[in-house]
């Protein structure tokens, strides 16, 4: 059997954990030109992103190109801002540049101080979206352990440590949905999603994202949405279920597992359960955020 390639290492980096993948260009990535018309979408990762960047890639090009749905895998049309995926000259942002959409529609998991000053220039509408921490901490631990692009996740409780540490990569989970939060309230052309509505009522989220993004589909266009963004079918789907993406070991775990709200009490001890309620509460002090992790 191969030995698998050797993980990266977590670093700080401006007082976030990152790898070299997400640092290497980083110069590049920062002197980005946004485009007025250009579609962020951010998230602390297993957040949802994926979901989030189908939704509005058939919203914008569902009709007008449906061999794109086909052909093309979800992360060439919904590049992802800062990954360099093998040295530092093959990097997303080629895919980014010769995009022959308009708008572009791409992807990042930086913390929002993070963000090339051009996109907050050119007044960009930015959709982030937001998971409860203790089913994201689920969902990075099964990703980590499939994925050998990133560091290791270790053992379910030292996992379980490192994230109320904030020792994961693109740094801390409080951090990154506060501050991006914060942001809200000073730009008006974010927003600010949760995981757990889409999974309650999809059709009332995309509803507000349509509205947001100035967007009008027709009812059949809606209803052909709703159907193929449904967790089984993207599951089913090869060019949204990352099958095609390498370093992403399937037979540990899938890219894409339950997307549902809850499975963290499939992992939680009673007494993690105690000991992150406490972390929580001393971390998460802004009453008007307020996370569900149950629907």
């Amino acid at each position: 059997m191969m030995d698998s390639p050797s993980r990266p290492k977590l670093f700080d980096f401006h007082g976030v954990s990152m790898t070299s993948s997400f640092t290497d260009n980083w110069e590049t990535v920062q002197n980005f030109q946004a485009r007025p018309d250009d579609v962020v979408i951010a998230t602390y990762p297993k957040s949802g992103t994926t979901w989030v960047s189908y939704i509005l890639d058939l919203l914008y090009f569902g009709q007008m190109s449906p061999e794109r749905q086909n052909t093309i895998p979800i992360y060439e049309r919904v590049p992802f801002l800062e990954i360099t995926e093998s040295g530092p000259n093959i990097h997303s942002l080629i895919f980014l540049m010769s995009l022959p959409t308009t708008p572009r529609l791409i992807k990042t998991h930086l913390p929002v101080q993070f963000v090339p000053k051009s996109f907050w220039g050119q007044n960009c509408r930015m959709v982030y979206v937001a998971r409860n921490a203790k089913d994201n901490m689920v969902s990075s631990f099964h990703f980590a352990r499939m994925n050998s692009y990133i560091p290791e996740p270790g053992d379910w409780n030292s996992h379980f440590q490192k994230f109320l540490a904030g020792k994961m990569l693109f740094g801390s989970w409080y951090d990154h949905v506060n501050c991006w939060w914060k942001k809200k309230q000073t730009y008006s052309n974010l927003h600010y999603m949760f995981y757990e509505d889409l999974v309650e009522d999809t059709g009332r989220e995309i509803d507000k994202l349509c509205s947001f993004l100035s967007l009008s589909p027709s009812a059949e266009e809606k209803t052909r949405v709703m159907s193929e963004v449904k967790f089984d079918n993207m599951k089913n789907n090869a060019m949204t279920n990352y099958s095609a993406k390498p370093g992403m070991n399937f037979e540990i775990s899938p890219f894409l597992r339950k997307g549902i709200v809850g499975d963290w009490k499939n992992h939680f001890t009673v007494a993690q359960n105690e000991e992150f309620n406490e972390d929580y509460k001393k971390k998460m002090k802004d009453p008007t955020l307020q996370f569900r992790t149950e629907i």
